[in-house]
């Protein structure tokens, strides 16, 4: 299949049509990211990248591997004449990945998200653990929120700069 194909597949519970989703994220530049739950802060970072992660139905070790070594390499930052031009790594920074299958909420059909293209839980938080550990074996420092439970997220966007990422490059 061609990494920019759109694919319609069965929804195997409910027969319906839906397209073939894959890793998604949005990358966010931050000085400073903390994410909690419980009233417990689970990860903390200064200079970095949010990395809010939604895994797809159709997901792979090699989508999370694309992912990671995308997001490594990412040029966000400042270089000393003010372009982006710096990596993550480049500057010191860490990141903090957060697992949200939200981001595949479907409004195409009305006004309440759908989630039918999300991973189930048990695939889904294999390979957010998988995607951490691509960018830990980077040599980053990856502190991680907690999969499947409420979290409330703070951040400062510097920029701001926000940057979306799919496994499939359909964007």
């Amino acid at each position: 299949m061609q990494a920019d194909a759109v694919v319609y597949l069965q929804h195997p519970k409910c027969g319906r049509s839906y397209w073939s989703n894959y890793m998604r994220a949005v990358v966010q530049r931050v000085s400073r990211s903390q994410v909690s739950a419980n009233g417990e802060i689970k990860g903390q970072i200064d200079l970095g990248l949010l990395v809010l992660l939604g895994v797809g139905r159709d997901e792979t070790e090699a989508d999370a591997t694309y992912l990671a070594e995308k997001l490594c390499g990412l040029r966000v930052f400042d270089d000393d004449t003010g372009k982006m031009n710096r990596s993550v790594q480049e500057v010191g920074g860490s990141v903090l990945a957060v697992s949200q299958f939200t981001l595949y909420g479907d409004v195409r059909r009305g006004k309440r998200p759908s989630f039918d293209a999300a991973a189930p839980p048990e695939k889904a938080r294999q390979l957010y653990e998988f995607f951490v550990e691509q960018i830990r074996g980077a040599g980053l420092r990856c502190e991680t929120g907690r999969f499947q439970e409420m979290m409330k997220v703070e951040l400062v966007n510097e920029g701001p700069v926000t940057i979306l990422l799919d496994s499939r490059k359909v964007f």
